[in-house]
């Protein structure tokens, strides 16, 4: 059986062995294929991604020979069967992925139903499903590969899939209760995204659960600070009225992701 893994460095695992093709081109080209897993590539897309604006005169041809090497990584058992995974497909070719064969799929499956646990008020069930998603990840998407203007706009779409599922996870242990738990993590995270105002409401409300009410309004103060220097601008109506709840002492509620 055939595993892919896009989490991370790409890597092909035959029953559990590894088998990744080390040129970087070839891995380019597989790369390509898997996050357009299931539907066709078009030739001139993988030529685009290879080279750019500025296609070698043999580009189409050199392209095939790659399309050859991964053909035979992938399907020298198959090769010539109705089980071929890599097949031609006008104007391109088609990776033909089963379910579960690739490690981003398992872990939007996983994602779609953490969110569906946490939107019908289960947190206790949705928090495990999120954190065995955000497992699957090792690294930067594609960390091994190079990657042209194609593959970088596929893996910045992976990365805000990942954040997403944070949001969501950070959520569900919110409702939990874990807010201590959450307060250096949500640290980290901020420095990453320091302009994203929920993961702000998240931290603040942790510190003001944990009971460092102080420390809950100086990192009000801080992303007051920082919206003003960098952008010109004032905290959102959500960032304001939850600094006024830890002013006046009230319950502070746990800030959710809108739909």
């Amino acid at each position: 059986m055939l595993e892919f893994k896009v989490l991370g460095a790409l890597e092909v695992l035959e029953n559990g062995r590894v088998c990744t093709p080390t040129p970087p081109k070839v891995l380019r080209v597989l790369a390509l294929l898997l996050l357009r897993a299931n539907r066709v590539v078009p030739i001139e897309t993988l030529v685009e991604e290879l080279w750019g604006d500025n296609p070698a005169r043999t580009a189409v041809t050199t392209t095939q020979t790659y399309i050859y090497q991964v053909r035979k990584l992938i399907d020298r058992d198959r090769s010539g069967t109705d089980e071929e995974l890599l097949v031609t497909k006008w104007p391109g070719y088609m990776l033909r992925l089963p379910a579960g064969a690739l490690d981003a799929d398992k872990f939007e499956a996983l994602v779609t139903r953490g969110r569906t646990h946490l939107e019908q008020g289960r947190a206790a069930e949705a928090a495990p499903i999120l954190h065995q998603a955000l497992n699957l990840w090792t690294d930067l998407p594609l960390a091994n590969v190079p990657q042209g203007t194609i593959l970088a706009t596929h893996t910045q779409s992976l990365m805000e899939q990942r954040l997403r599922a944070i949001e969501l996870r950070i959520q569900a242990d919110s409702q939990l209760g874990r807010h201590v738990e959450l307060i250096g993590e949500l640290r980290e995270l901020i420095a990453e995204y320091p302009f994203n105002e929920w993961l702000h409401e998240q931290l603040i409300s942790a510190l003001n659960h944990a009971g460092r009410r102080s420390d809950a309004l100086l990192a009000y103060q801080e992303i007051r600070s920082t919206l003003h220097t960098e952008l010109g601008l004032e905290p959102s109506t959500q960032l304001q009225r939850l600094q006024h709840e830890v002013l006046s002492n009230q319950p502070v509620r746990v800030p959710r992701l809108k739909a």
